[in-house]
């Protein structure tokens, strides 16, 4: 049996092998292209005037700007995703290519399937930087660039530890409502005690307690806090003082989720999905189901944003095969048109979801759904 008629051959046609080839050169330059862009915007800017108002050495803000980097890299595939695809198929479309294919019989869906195999491909590879790689920099430029400056940044897992815990209360017509029942403060951590503790707590009924102390540490045997150095005002619902007890070491039952918080990240763009898990788990503890819906969001978030290179993909691929005129330039005016377009949906999205108007996941999956409404129905009526 000849190689020409084995029915073993290789899914992957010439036409195919072309076709990437020629995705290939105009991705890696928008890569190149929107990362500068973006890095020029979205660090550059800010870091030279740290450089000429705080005395940023020109050392430490290369650095910085090397860890920043991954994050524009990773923003920027999507980008070079319909850049590509429309380069290169308004050129096929223009010098009448894709005309004789499709008179050869290739059907349209045929024709972009490569589009189709290289999104998907960068879709995984934006999946792999944004767990792998974005987060453990992005966490790094910031303690690079706060020790540099000496900045005095409130964050959980440093100074200013606050932890607010509420409990359901039954209404009378049935239904359950949150209610405050502790604000824990501690104005520092050293890694082994909270220094400096104020906690107010709402959570016995006719009777208000605050607690001030010099220093309090989790006592992992007895599973409980011990607060050293302090006094406890009890305070009647009128505001008058109760009673007043001052201590050296006094054990008090409180949620260990306090120390749980200030010993891990806080910021999720600092964090992969696995981290922004194990914090949400953290902040459904204390009850804060505002905070703890925005950390949802953010998990389906991180899911979605890999498909914007499927989404952008079909679109330069599918735009492309329509004539048209103007080259390069009125393809990168289109792309930004997109661009523009897609995350402003985005934002919007993500603003209704902060507001709690969206659930976590529809405000996540929205742009994407639309995207690929849209595009779907563009490549159909491409098709006829």
């Amino acid at each position: 049996m000849s190689l020409a008629s084995s029915p073993l051959r290789s899914p992957i046609t010439v036409l195919d092998r072309y076709i990437a080839r020629q995705l290939a050169g105009p991705f890696i330059f928008g890569v190149a292209a929107f990362s500068s862009i973006l890095v020029s915007v979205g660090a550059v800017f800010d870091l030279i005037r740290q450089m000429t108002e705080l005395g940023l050495p020109l050392g430490i803000a290369g650095r910085v700007l090397l860890l920043r980097m991954p994050e524009f890299v990773a923003l920027s595939f999507p980008m070079a995703t319909l850049l590509s695809a429309l380069m290169v198929y308004s050129r096929l479309s223009t010098d009448s290519e894709l005309i004789a294919l499709r008179s050869a019989g290739i059907s349209v869906y045929r024709l972009i399937a490569p589009a189709i195999v290289l999104s998907l491909l960068v879709s995984v590879l934006t999946f792999a930087f944004n767990e792998a790689i974005v987060p453990a920099a992005k966490y790094q430029a910031t303690l690079t660039l706060e020790q540099a400056l000496k900045q005095e940044k409130p964050k959980f897992d440093e100074k200013n530890i606050v932890f607010q815990q509420y409990r359901d209360v039954k209404q009378p017509d049935g239904t359950s409502q949150q209610a405050l029942d502790r604000i824990f403060y501690a104005q520092r951590f050293d890694g082994t005690r909270m220094k400096e503790l104020t906690v107010l707590d709402f959570s016995q009924e006719g009777v208000n307690q605050i607690v001030t102390a010099n220093s309090a540490q989790w006592n992992y045997d007895q599973q409980t806090w011990d607060f050293f150095d302090g006094t406890i005002y009890l305070v009647n619902p009128n505001g008058s003082y109760r009673n007043i007890l001052k201590f050296e070491r006094q054990q008090i039952q409180l949620p260990r989720t306090p120390l749980d918080l200030a010993s891990n990240k806080t910021d999720s763009a600092e964090m992969n999905i696995g981290e922004v898990q194990q914090y949400l788990q953290l902040v459904k503890q204390s009850g804060d189901e505002k905070r703890a819906n925005q950390l949802r969001m953010r998990i389906q978030q991180k899911i979605a944003f890999p498909f914007v290179c499927l989404v952008f993909g079909l679109a330069g691929a599918t735009l492309g095969t329509r004539p048209r005129r103007g080259g390069k330039g009125a393809s990168f005016a289109i792309s930004i048109l997109i661009i523009f377009t897609y995350y402003l949906l985005s934002f919007v999205c993500d603003a209704f979801g902060r507001l709690e108007i969206f659930t976590p996941i529809l405000a996540a999956w929205l742009p994407t759904v639309v995207g690929l409404c849209a595009v779907s129905w563009l490549l159909v009526r491409a098709a006829r």
